[in-house]
């Protein structure tokens, strides 16, 4: 437990610490967010405020998990995942910073490239780290075997959360502080699964959103880009399936499926039947058009996270007893 809450501290520090350093080191290079011309008109003046702060969060985490971690395989496992995600955002940030758009890697090469990541990481999870192919029903009891269907599982579950804290990614201080309430359930979930080395990989990576939203809360200073969103997103579908919590995953991280959701049922609806349902998706555009103040969005996400991840935590460990 000292190791766990230690690698959470240290990642916070680091962050706080370096902070100003990292913010003054990407300003000096002029990367800057590019904001969408399709969305709210007040988002515009947030335009080239400095990104890419991923970064910075995952530096803060990896340092601790050095330090502190015993680098056992299903760790690892998700180390990777969540790294290789930010590589594939970190890319995707680099485009639209040369292109000056809001646009940057399309979504098929996006998709490939995790594809094509967790096709490697979950061979290697399955083969070596001892992770079955089993779903796993929390307070039923059931088991549900999917032999080699598990891998499109994983894929669809690393991706869909990547994607869907990036579209969470949408105001100051909401996805860093969503993700690190989720982040903070895993820690206490691997921790009672006697998954001591990921419990210290989720308390470092809580550690180090909690030390970017210093800077990030609104109105942000930097924001984390797609670097962080895609690899926060994977880290919490990674999480999931080496702990064998696929389905609870959906419950902890409901504000995340609410989002993807709210673009997918906006999307339909509006090719189906030429209506939407939301003024603007995703969903917390809808609040700020409804002229909900963006800290008031804000908040109460993370109130509603936090009694998902309340919730999810805690019929995990009632299906344990």
């Amino acid at each position: 437990m000292t190791r766990v809450l230690a690698a959470g501290l240290l990642a916070m520090v680091l962050a706080i610490v370096a902070g100003p350093r990292f913010i003054s080191w990407i300003k000096t290079r002029g990367i800057g967010q590019q904001i969408r011309d399709e969305g709210p008109e007040r988002h515009s003046e947030k335009q080239g405020t400095p990104t890419m702060g991923g970064l910075l969060i995952l530096a803060a985490a990896a340092i601790p998990y050095f330090l502190l971690g015993k680098m056992t395989v299903p760790a690892l496992a998700v180390f990777v995942v969540t790294f290789g995600s930010g590589i594939i955002g970190l890319m995707d940030d680099l485009a639209k910073v040369r292109r000056k758009r809001s646009l940057g890697l399309s979504g098929k090469s996006k998709m490939g490239l995790q594809l094509v990541l967790v096709a490697v990481v979950g061979w290697v999870a399955v083969r070596f780290a001892g992770i079955d192919t089993q779903v796993h029903i929390p307070l039923a009891d059931w088991e549900i075997e999917l032999g080699p269907f598990y891998f499109v599982l994983a894929f669809l579950l690393v991706s869909g959360f990547a994607n869907a804290v990036n579209l969470t990614d949408g105001l100051d201080g909401l996805a860093a502080g969503t993700v690190g309430t989720c982040l903070l359930a895993y820690a206490g979930i691997t921790f009672l699964s006697g998954e001591r080395d990921l419990a210290l990989l989720s308390a470092s990576l809580m550690g180090a959103c909690i030390g970017f939203l210093w800077y990030n809360s609104f109105p942000a200073e930097i924001f984390m880009g797609d670097t962080g969103s895609l690899a926060l997103g994977a880290a919490l579908a990674g999480l999931a399936v080496v702990s064998g919590t696929e389905v609870l995953v959906l419950l902890i991280g409901a504000v995340f499926v609410a989002e993807a959701l709210s673009v997918i049922i906006q999307v339909v609806s509006f090719r189906t039947f030429h209506r939407r349902v939301f003024l603007m998706a995703p969903i917390h555009h809808h609040f700020e058009l409804k002229n909900w103040s963006e800290s008031k969005i804000i908040v109460r996400f993370w109130i509603v996270t936090a009694i998902f991840a309340s919730a999810g935590f805690t019929m995990f460990f009632a299906d344990i007893r």
